[in-house]
């Protein structure tokens, strides 16, 4: 004996994915139609945003305007360096002159040819421009490394506007909302004239050759119903497999949400919100009594059926049902292998114990 549990339900995309908006708009115009097979690149649905596009112009003149004020910034700080490293070549050489001089004098004067005074002098000068021009050195160092950091600073305000500009201009292209993934066009909720607000859906994408079953079992029937276990699908059209990957947790309108994913072949026809009729397989009992399940025999109870017999009449025996299938139910005691029962409401003849049938 197999259990089993039935259900009607629909057919569903695996991977839904709705496209929203990332920026306030109006529609322009609705460029594709449910049923559309769309790529990642298809354009859907137009919206226009003049202020946004005003924002976009104006970070784009700002790029242009830091770009000039970078470009300034460097041929200011050129001119100013070469006119320190003019100057500073200029004391270098002042220097050497001062330096040469104080070693002819010093020469001169060891031959007594000339004052020392005029020697200290020349040596004095000397010392003073080689200090003076360490200084100039350093004042030259500096200009460099300052340099580097009012570039630094200009760059930094051209990188700022630069990703303004980018941010725009992806603001701009996303007002031609994108499909973002390959499948079929589902639903486009937005009319032309419509204003919507950042994060509305515009438009529903699905990928139509994965599909799963959405089943909806009645609640006394899913208790037993597990992760895992194998369920065949019937599309009116064929039969294809699958197994359960989600039991809902919650019971709605009497009946549990049970998504079975397909591994067979899907058959002609299928697409999403097709009509399904579904059999999970809950487990299979070996060497167990089955019968036909009575129509108001529940499992784990008593039930008074009528047996038939050789000659035409039948009598109510007591048989004590167990685990129940879609059709079936195992019988613990009360019938024997063999033994033939009628199955349809009989309450009509509750007050007999034995009937002739006809």
């Amino acid at each position: 004996m197999v259990r089993q549990v039935r259900g009607l339900g629909t057919l569903v995309p695996q991977e839904t994915r709705w496209i929203p908006a990332t920026t306030m708009g109006r529609v322009e115009r609705v460029v594709l139609r449910p049923g559309t097979a769309v790529t990642p690149e298809s354009v859907i649905v137009e919206l226009s945003n003049p202020a946004l596009d005003l924002e976009f112009q104006d970070a784009v003149l700002r790029v242009k305007a830091a770009e000039a004020g970078l470009a300034n910034v460097r041929l200011q700080l050129q001119k100013e360096y070469l006119q320190q490293e003019a100057a500073t070549l200029a004391m270098e050489s002042d220097y050497q002159k001062a330096a040469l001089q104080a070693t002819v004098n010093q020469q001169l004067a060891e031959r007594a040819l000339l004052a020392d005074i005029t020697l200290q002098q020349s040596k004095l000068d000397a010392q003073q421009l080689a200090a003076r021009l360490a200084l100039a050195k350093k004042q030259l160092q500096s200009h460099i490394d300052s340099m580097a950091g009012r570039i630094a600073v200009q760059q930094a305000e051209l990188d700022q506007v630069h990703a303004i500009v980018q941010l725009k201009r992806r603001q701009v292209d996303e007002l031609r909302v994108r499909a973002g993934v390959a499948g079929v066009l589902q639903v486009v909720p937005v009319e032309v004239g419509q204003q919507v607000a950042p994060g509305a859906n515009l438009a529903r994408v699905a990928d139509p050759t994965r599909l799963q079953a959405e089943l909806k079992i009645a609640e006394t029937q899913a208790k037993d119903i597990q992760v895992g276990q194998v369920a065949s699908i019937d599309t009116r059209n064929g039969f294809t497999t699958g197994r359960v990957v989600r039991i809902d947790p919650s019971v709605q309108n009497g009946t549990v949400t049970v998504d079975v994913a397909l591994d067979g072949a899907l058959p002609k026809g299928a697409r999403p919100d097709l009509s399904v009729d579904g059999t999970i397989e809950l487990e299979r009992l070996d060497d167990v009594l089955f019968v036909g399940r009575p129509a108001f025999g529940q499992e784990q109870a008593a039930v008074g059926l009528f047996k038939i017999h050789a000659n035409g009449e039948a009598s109510r025996v007591q048989a004590t049902l167990g685990r129940s299938s879609v059709n079936t139910v195992e019988v613990l005691s009360g019938l024997v292998v063999g033994d033939q029962v009628v199955l349809s409401d009989m309450s009509t003849w509750d007050q007999f114990d034995r009937i002739r049938l006809q």
